[in-house]
């Protein structure tokens, strides 16, 4: 009886530590289990979609995509290339035009591998990358036996090596972020973020819009004044990337307008709105605001005021989605 517990408890020393890393590899490798399987279950049609879009589908949508139906994955399809395009009211999706015309294209320059061309090292930077603006080859050396590509965006070099000659060329540039601004996916990802943050209307028209108010407005014997106060939220903006930072410049026209549709007073100015990713997710509940003040003290212009029926008229444009946003507010006078 003794030596049977006692040879449980030696036994139970020796699996307990190591069934705990087992557990945890399990555990690891159940989901991925449960991805292949669903991966391999794919309708002919649904899995060339997957493969081919492999390079800019998010992981978020992989596990969306493959645990629909497949009567719902048609849907999600067309969502997804609609999230990705950059000029939602044209006919054309321009984004999902330039992926597969670069898949076309990577069919065409790397053959020989045994697989697409698009599926190939070189066909994955061409496609997310696009062409280099420099292409170089090596041939062996008596100091090396491996043939060599080094393609050139701008100065930054991304290398590929075959270790044998057999065209068999592999990535060798692991990290490519000095160059992400070029990248497809995270162009992509970035619009959608900002999508996103921008509250894009379903019906593909792009939310710009603005909130207004007149504020302090005083009418005495010899003089109007008063000020008119504009709040343009960030989520409602589409920003242009340049050197890492996010710019878009706003025209602003304030009119006020007579009851006989004259101009009594115009304003005019070009906002220019400089920030950044991080910035931009964190403020898009907040706004860039505006304070426009105005003062009256010609007579015939406070006659003109004071007879009522005047509006103000504010019309905004964002220069970098095109986008312009007329509103009018009534004159009161108290």
């Amino acid at each position: 009886m003794n030596s049977a517990r006692k040879i449980r408890k030696k036994y139970s020393k020796i699996i307990g530590p190591l069934f705990v890393p087992v557990l945890l590899l399990t555990l690891l490798f159940l989901p991925s289990c449960h991805t292949y399987k669903l991966e391999q279950n794919l309708e002919p049609d649904d899995a060339e979609f997957y493969s081919k879009v492999r390079y800019i589908i998010t992981s978020r949508e992989k596990k969306v995509f493959l645990e629909l139906p497949h009567s719902e994955r048609k849907a999600f399809q067309e969502e997804f290339w609609e999230k990705r395009d950059p000029s939602p009211g044209t006919a054309e999706n321009e984004f999902k035009i330039t992926y597969f015309n670069r898949i076309q294209k990577a069919d065409d320059l790397f053959i020989g591998e045994g697989r697409p061309g698009w599926a190939t090292d070189r066909g994955y930077i061409y496609i997310l990358f696009g062409p280099p603006t420099q292409r170089m080859t090596s041939s062996p050396s008596s100091f090396n036996n491996a043939c060599r590509e080094v393609w050139y965006y701008g100065n930054f070099p991304v290398a590929f090596v075959d270790a044998y000659c057999t065209g068999q060329f592999k990535l060798v540039t692991y990290d490519l972020s000095p160059i992400r601004h070029l990248n497809l996916k995270y162009m992509s990802e970035f619009a959608s973020a900002q999508s996103e943050a921008q509250q894009t209307l379903r019906d593909d028209e792009a939310l710009f819009d603005f909130n207004w108010e007149i504020k302090n407005m005083t009418a005495e014997p010899e003089m109007i004044k008063g000020s008119i106060e504009i709040n343009i939220p960030y989520a409602q903006l589409w920003f242009k990337e340049e050197k890492n930072k996010l710019r878009t410049l706003i025209d602003v026209v304030v009119e006020i307008i007579g009851t006989h549709d004259e101009c009594l007073w115009k304003y005019e100015d070009h906002i220019n709105i400089e920030t950044d990713e991080e910035s931009l997710l964190k403020q898009k509940e907040e706004g860039h605001r505006l304070e426009i003040p105005f003062v009256f003290k010609d007579e015939s212009t406070i006659k003109r005021l004071r007879e009522g029926g005047s509006r103000i008229f504010a019309t905004l444009k964002n220069r970098t989605s095109g986008k312009t946003v007329r509103k009018v507010l009534r004159i009161k006078l108290s």
